[in-house]
């Protein structure tokens, strides 16, 4: 909650000429002169309720994949398993929650008017612009960097707890 104004001025920065800005502070000043503190949050409502789509499938897929392993083997799953297993629970869970993501960078950038809900902003992108390429444009960029990371996290997390395990014996 404290950094999203930074995301908020790295949107902007990303999406005007080098005259609209100069610098980061400068995005911050000409953001808050513009609409003060609530200008910088703008798109955390979508942020927030991203979590949930994210954060459920996420854990759900990498869950049960867990125990379909160790159903099938009888063993406890490899860090190469881990890894493969929370890539896959990454792409299902950005793609679940993606559209709040569009949502998100729209408002932070200006592109969805003030006022408008995250319900009626995606109403209207769908029925503007459709799935494909409103909805979901740039998913599959995202599927390249995003399941890396979320594989790295369950693996690392799974190794942590390992650990600590071996440590409290």
């Amino acid at each position: 909650m404290l950094t999203y104004p930074l995301d908020t001025a790295k949107a902007r920065l990303s999406v005007s000429s080098k005259l609209q800005y100069s610098s980061l502070s400068h995005v911050f000043k000409k953001t808050y002169n513009e609409g003060g503190v609530r200008l910088l949050y703008r798109g955390i409502y979508p942020t927030i309720l991203g979590v949930i789509p994210y954060a459920g499938s996420s854990f759900y897929t990498y869950e049960t994949l867990k125990i379909m392993y160790r159903d099938q083997t009888g063993e406890i799953e490899s860090s190469a398993f881990r890894m493969l297993s929370g890539m896959l629970a990454g792409l299902i869970g950005q793609s679940f929650s993606y559209p709040l993501d569009i949502i998100r960078r729209r408002m932070q950038t200006g592109r969805i008017p003030s006022g408008w809900s995250p319900l009626r902003a995606l109403v209207h992108i769908y029925h503007t612009e459709g799935l494909k390429r409103g909805l979901y444009k740039g998913l599959s960029m995202n599927w390249l960097k995003g399941p890396i990371a979320v594989g790295v996290s369950f693996t690392t997390y799974e190794k942590v707890l390992e650990l600590v395990g071996h440590l409290q014996r």
